[in-house]
């Protein structure tokens, strides 16, 4: 499918706690929404993390109606949509498995193909859906609470893995600081305003996997890792405990985590924009719309252009899967009836940095 044909598809986004609907439209070069709705799951954070069976009864009640929402606001009925597009990985299974099913429930009442997406090439989409210039090709930094990928992407649909955290995502690095801290669920945002108010010299805790003298060769080149400084952070919350100081530490603390983990995604991003020529940046997922990371890529980005989403767009929404799944559907990528959930599952086009192929 080419030219300036308008091709309109209706995402479902259910892998976590947001139950989520759109309507987008693409011609081939760009992307327009008509319609976005999400709902999220408050109820999460009276347990301090997403409770898998809860998102999946919420998703169950929640999707009709929000699918119709979203349709409504579109003008639509999804007889002028061509295809629905709906997350099947990676995800909480339970959760996947609702939207996934009612996708191809509707496809088959309503006589569209269904195509399946990947979470995280959603992600990679977000950002186009609001900066015409966010397309490749350009550097990929993708850090979510499940996920963080470093990535090289040429071309849509062709996405050469860098790095990628070798234990905590960033995400869930920051809700477990934000918890030692005594912040609210999730962490994010509570920690980045907390940090605002910190003195960065007070706590510098050590770049995690980052030293002067790494090669491109070296496997921590670009890999990152965030368990040892969430460790490292533990140890200041325990001593400022003991001396009964940490209602006056905590911001100092968040200061220090958030500028270790800030300096170490520049830092691997920037090598990677360098390595391959790349004069854009973009990124993604729900921590992209954390301020302090923006500026300081931003800052350290003398060569590049960097893309970032805003909130209702770097974090999880049927918008983004929509964008992905309309790119799938013009190549001819649809889902057969065999296809389901998977908790994980890799990036479709995802290949080795030393070779071409998947």
């Amino acid at each position: 499918m080419t030219g300036s044909h308008v091709t309109r598809v209706l995402g479902i986004e259910t892998s976590c706690d947001e139950t989520s609907a759109s309507v987008v439209e693409y011609d081939g070069a760009q992307f327009s929404i008509r319609s976005l709705v999400i709902l999220s799951q408050d109820v999460h954070r009276f347990f301090g993390g997403v409770v898998p069976e809860i998102a999946s009864r919420q998703h169950l009640t929640a999707l009709p109606p929000v699918v119709r929402a979203a349709l409504a606001d579109a003008a639509d009925d999804a007889t002028t949509c061509e295809a629905i597009a709906v997350t099947h990985a990676p995800g909480l299974v339970g959760a996947l498995l609702v939207g996934v099913h009612f996708a191809k429930a509707l496809g088959i009442t309503r006589g569209l193909p269904v195509v399946p997406v990947h979470h995280m090439e959603g992600h990679l989409f977000a950002t186009a859906l609001e900066h015409v210039d966010a397309v490749p090709p350009f550097t990929a930094l993708l850090v979510s609470g499940g996920h963080t990928l470093l990535l090289d992407v040429p071309e849509w649909g062709a996405y050469r893995l860098l790095g990628r955290t070798r234990d905590d995502a960033v995400g869930e690095a920051f809700d477990k600081v934000a918890k030692l801290l005594g912040l609210p669920y999730p962490g994010g945002r509570p920690l980045e305003e907390l940090a605002r108010t910190g003195d960065p010299s007070r706590h510098r805790f050590a770049r995690p996997m980052l030293k002067r003298n790494q090669t491109p060769v070296d496997p921590d080149y670009y890999d990152l890792s965030f368990s040892g400084l969430k460790t490292a952070v533990l140890l200041a919350v325990r001593d400022a405990e003991s001396r009964g100081a940490l209602a006056d530490e905590a911001a100092h603390i968040a200061r220090g985590f958030q500028d270790a983990v800030i300096d170490t995604l520049v830092a691997k991003t920037q090598r990677a924009a360098r390595q391959h020529g790349r004069t854009r940046i973009v990124l993604g997922g729900g921590v992209a719309c954390n301020g302090a990371l923006q500026a300081a890529m931003r800052a350290a980005s003398t060569n590049a252009q960097v893309f970032a989403p805003t909130p209702r767009l770097a974090t999880d929404n049927a918008a983004m899967i929509a964008a992905a799944g309309a790119f799938r559907f013009r190549r001819g990528e649809v889902g057969d009836a065999s296809f389901s959930a998977h908790a994980a599952w890799p990036i479709p086009g995802m290949f080795d940095p030393d070779t071409r192929h998947p």
